[in-house]
């Protein structure tokens, strides 16, 4: 490999290695929470030490080239080396100090588990809460976070893990929608939907609902919006039943059992569970949701 290996920054290959996994400079500076401009001079810098590209600019993004290539599975392995140490020295923290990295999807600030972050805070004053709030799975392998907060079916990781509740979800909308509700179907109604195809009017969860009929209308790829949406009058969603009965704005349609939906998970590696700090955050945690259980099973009486 050409290159002035005393000018090598290895703390570049961090950027180097966002930056191969999306394909552009702006997806490897949001996937490690860097400004895009950092990436690009550490790129740079990384490309100067070696005396030649690392990718070539297309019109669909960054491709490796063939210095990339081979430079890239030696990055994964120093970031993995890196990762293992990390991970040894933080599970042998025996203080209820320091900061936690928690990783959540971004409709979970909608529920009563903000206010667990909240009271954990109060109780622990020397321990920080981190919040890393992305749809995205964090990989605790790399520790991308010490601890992650899913809304999964399952978990298939080689991470230790704790399914909390299963949970259930409803059907929601606003006050002044419920009254359009009639028993047809769902016929003149609309739905807000996820991610479904374009031009579609329906989908096969549309058809096994109480509201066949309703036409598919809206399509959000975030909870947020999703939930304000439904509550400003948009028309009928899906919603887990700790997150719609506790919004604003939103009443469950009547007449209806939820049905069961994804499981509540608390994760972190196995390196980080003789982390004191960690197994505090956690075990208070998951304390706090099971003791609400009936929340997120079947929601509060409506």
């Amino acid at each position: 490999m050409p290159g002035r290996l005393a000018a090598f920054d290895w703390d570049d290959l961090r950027f180097f290695l966002a930056v191969a996994r999306t394909g552009t400079l702006r997806g490897g500076a949001e996937s490690i929470q860097a400004n895009h401009a950092t990436v690009s001079r550490r790129l740079a810098a990384l490309e100067d030490a070696v005396e030649a590209r690392l990718f070539d600019r297309t019109k669909g993004g960054l491709r490796l080239t063939q210095l990339g290539e081979e430079l890239l599975p030696h990055a994964l392995r120093v970031e993995e080396e890196v990762a293992a140490a990390s991970r040894v020295v933080a599970g042998r923290d025996t203080r209820p100090a320091g900061p936690i990295y928690v990783s959540i999807p971004p409709f979970m600030a909608l529920s009563s588990i903000f206010d667990d972050f909240a009271e954990f805070s109060r109780q622990f004053e020397d321990i920080d809460i981190h919040l890393q709030v992305s749809n995205a799975f964090a990989d605790l392998e790399r520790r991308e976070a010490d601890v992650s907060i899913r809304y999964a079916y399952e978990v298939t990781e080689d991470v230790v893990g704790r399914r909390l509740v299963r949970c259930s979800k409803a059907v929601y909308c606003s006050a002044d929608y419920a009254e359009k509700i009639k028993n047809n179907g769902g016929d003149g109604l609309t739905w807000v939907g996820w991610n479904e195809a374009e031009g579609e009017t329906t989908a096969p969860w549309v058809v096994k609902s109480l509201f066949p009929n309703a036409r598919l209308r809206h399509r959000i790829n975030e909870g947020v919006p999703q939930v304000t949406l439904a509550a400003a009058g948009a028309g009928l969603t899906y919603l887990p039943c700790f997150i719609g009965d506790r919004y604003p704005g939103l009443v469950r349609v009547p007449d209806q059992n939820p049905i069961p939906d994804r499981s509540l998970w608390l994760l972190l590696h196995s390196d980080l569970r003789k982390t004191a700090r960690i197994r505090m955050f956690v075990d208070f945690l998951a304390h706090r949701i099971k003791s609400r259980k009936d929340e997120f099973v079947a929601g509060a009486a409506q």
